[in-house]
């Protein structure tokens, strides 16, 4: 399967009402900014059930890896906050809205959008694509706490400081570029 392409992917008219939550769907060729990070991956057969096709908590796994990526984009690594601050991302609630299936061999990107940003959590918008065509959609909401008592705690001001600042990641080359 070839590279997606580098096209700005489209969106929902209304951005901040994702389709998953009542929301119009995104739609093919509607105008958007690039989304703040892109993570593309392959689809690997430990990925799929046996009829190759992505299980579906597997797009959990990939929209994970791309927040994790858009972290370490933004010069925040995770495990770093959990050895230097004690402080460390979980995932308080997901919504997922399935549209299209990934299958074996797949080229996917997925992007990372915030929504929401408070002191103590964020609300993040994901969508899977493979080229142009959208095949999950989902929002994710991470809460900071504390490593050891797992109790909320304020997201440092760095990266609250970072998520304001930074303009659009360029997304990370494909295996054909």
């Amino acid at each position: 399967m070839n590279a997606p392409s580098s096209a700005p992917l489209p969106a929902s008219p209304e951005p901040s009402v994702p389709a998953l939550l009542g929301g119009p769907l995104a739609v093919a060729g509607a105008a958007q900014a690039l989304p703040a990070y892109q993570h593309e991956l392959r689809v690997y057969w430990e990925d799929t059930d046996a009829g190759g096709v992505v299980f579906y908590a597997n797009y959990l796994k990939f929209m994970e890896r791309a927040r994790t990526e858009w972290l370490r984009a933004l010069g925040f690594e995770q495990e770093a906050m959990r050895q230097d601050a004690g402080l460390m991302f979980v995932v308080s609630d997901t919504a997922l809205r399935y549209l299209a299936p990934a299958r074996l061999d797949d080229w996917l990107r997925v992007s990372v959008v915030p929504a929401e940003v408070g002191r103590a959590s964020l609300t993040i918008d994901q969508q899977v694509w493979r080229g142009e065509q959208l095949l999950t959609q989902g929002r994710i909401r991470i809460g900071c706490v504390d490593a050891l008592s797992l109790k909320p705690s304020r997201i440092p001001a760095r990266i609250l400081d970072a998520l304001q600042a930074r303009p659009a990641a360029p997304a990370r080359p494909g295996p054909d570029d």
